[in-house]
C-alpha cells in the first residue's frame, strides 16, 4: 500500500512540475494551494514511512495532525543525513545513492533513490535548468553543445552534481558532451588540462553556441591553464555558462564578481551569459540566481537588491525560507539567518531540509552568504556534492 501511495505522489509532483509554468504561473494563489496540499500529503506519508523522520517529529511534538501549512513542517538538518537513512525505500529499492562530500567517507550524507524517484529528480533538474540556461529551448529552440568541467556521472556515480550535469547535457545536448573533468584515485575531481585547450579551440572553430558547466574551482583551474598558455578564447555567439559551488582549498578563492570578470577575459562570456546554481545532495531541485540574458549587477554597498533582482530562487515546486537560528522563525526582509528548503521532488526521502548555509531574505529569493562559521566543509567545494 505504501508503494502505491508514493507512486501516486511521484505522479502528482511530476504533474505539478510540468504545470508550474504552463498552467499555474498565471495564478499564484492556485499554485500555492496546490503546493501546500501536496506538501502536507507528502509530510504525512514520510512521517509514516521514514522512521528517523518520525522520531525527529515526535521529539519536536509535531505530527501530521499538528501541521497545517508547509512553513511549519519539521526540517531535517543536513548533518543528520550522515547518521540515519532518511528514506522510505527498502534496501532492495535503493538503486542510486548520492553522497555529500566530506573529509572522510563516514561523514558523508546519503540520499537514496529508486528508479522512479531518480526519474522524478531528472524531471525536476531539467525543468529548472531550461528556463535559467536555455530560454531558447523553452521557446521551442534547438539543442546546444555542452562542455563540462567535471567528470561524467559514470565516473562519479554518487555525485548529484555529476548526475545533474550529465542529465541536462543528455536532455538538451547536440551530440555527446565534452567532459574535461576526471577523478583521481581518492575520488576527487580534477581538470584534464591537456584536453582543455584543444577542446575549447574546437568549440571556437565549430562556431556553434556552447554551454559550459562547472564548479567555481573547475573554472579557476581552467582559467589558470588558459592564462599559463597565453590563450584567450571568444566562445561562439550565444554561448553561456553555469557556475556552482565553492572552493574550500581546491583552488585559490575569488569573489564571484572577480571570477566572472576573469571568465569574461578568457572565454568571452559576459555576466549576463553566466548563471550561478545552488543545490546539494540532500535535495532534488536547484536554485538559480537568474537567467541567461539578465544582467548580474552587484548589490549596492547598503545591501539593496540589484536592479536585475538576481538573487537565488527555486522553481515553483521547491521553496526556500530563511529562519532565525535561535527560534526557527522566518526572518524579516533583508535579515540574515539559516537557509531552509522544502522540495516537493524529495518524495522518497524528506521534503524539508535545514541547511548550514547563511542567507539574507530577499523577497521570494535569497542572497547566499556562505557556510555557517565552523560548519564542516562539504558539497562541491571538496569533491562534488
Amino acid at each position: 500500500m505504501a508503494h502505491e501511495l508514493f507512486q501516486d505522489l511521484i505522479r502528482r509532483v511530476r504533474e505539478f512540475i510540468h504545470a508550474s509554468d504552463a498552467v499555474l504561473s498565471g495564478s499564484v494563489g492556485a499554485q500555492d494551494r496546490v503546493f501546500d496540499a501536496l506538501a502536507l500529503e507528502l509530510f504525512a506519508a514520510q512521517y509514516d514511512a521514514v522512521p528517523p523522520y518520525r522520531a525527529l517529529c515526535q521529539a519536536r511534538g509535531l505530527t501530521p495532525r499538528d501541521v497545517t501549512t508547509w512553513r511549519f513542517l519539521p526540517a531535517v538538518p543536513t548533518t543528520a543525513f550522515k547518521d540515519w537513512d532518511f528514506t522510505s525505500l527498502a534496501p532492495a529499492e535503493r538503486r542510486t545513492v548520492f553522497h555529500s562530500s566530506g573529509t572522510t567517507a563516514a561523514s558523508r550524507s546519503r540520499h537514496f533513490h529508486s528508479a522512479e524517484s531518480l526519474a522524478l529528480y531528472e524531471t525536476s533538474v531539467c525543468a529548472g535548468f531550461a528556463p535559467a540556461l536555455l530560454p531558447e529551448w523553452t521557446a521551442g529552440g534547438g539543442r546546444f553543445r555542452f562542455v563540462v568541467l567535471a567528470p561524467p556521472s559514470t565516473a562519479a556515480p554518487h555525485s548529484s552534481l555529476a548526475h545533474m550535469f550529465s542529465t541536462v547535457a543528455t536532455a538538451f545536448g547536440k551530440g555527446p558532451a565534452t567532459y574535461l573533468g576526471e577523478t583521481d584515485g581518492a575520488g576527487s575531481w580534477r581538470l584534464n588540462v591537456g584536453r582543455a585547450l584543444p577542446a575549447l579551440a574546437g568549440v571556437v572553430e565549430a562556431n556553434e553556441p556552447v554551454v559550459v558547466l562547472g564548479t567555481a574551482f573547475g573554472f579557476v583551474h581552467l582559467l589558470e591553464h588558459l592564462e599559463a598558455a597565453g590563450a584567450r578564447l571568444a566562445l561562439p555567439p550565444g554561448s553561456r555558462g553555469l557556475e556552482t559551488g565553492g572552493y574550500k582549498g581546491r583552488s585559490r578563492e575569488l569573489p564571484k564578481a572577480e571570477l566572472h570578470r576573469w571568465i569574461e577575459r578568457c572565454l568571452g562570456l559576459t555576466s549576463e551569459r553566466l548563471v550561478c546554481e545552488y543545490g546539494m545532495s540532500e535535495l532534488s531541485s536547484q536554485a538559480y540566481d537568474g537567467a541567461v540574458g539578465v544582467a548580474t549587477d552587484a548589490p549596492t554597498a547598503g545591501g539593496a537588491p540589484p536592479a536585475s533582482g538576481r538573487w537565488f530562487r527555486f522553481a515553483p515546486w521547491a521553496r526556500a525560507w530563511v529562519v532565525s537560528p535561535e527560534d526557527g522563525r522566518e526572518v524579516g526582509e533583508g535579515e540574515t539567518g539559516l537557509l531552509r528548503v522544502l522540495d516537493l521532488a524529495n518524495v522518497r526521502s524528506v521534503l524539508a531540509v535545514q541547511t548550514e548555509d547563511l542567507a539574507v531574505r530577499r523577497g521570494a529569493g535569497f542572497e547566499l552568504l556562505g557556510r555557517v562559521p565552523a560548519a564542516e566543509a562539504r558539497g562541491c567545494s571538496l569533491l562534488a556534492r
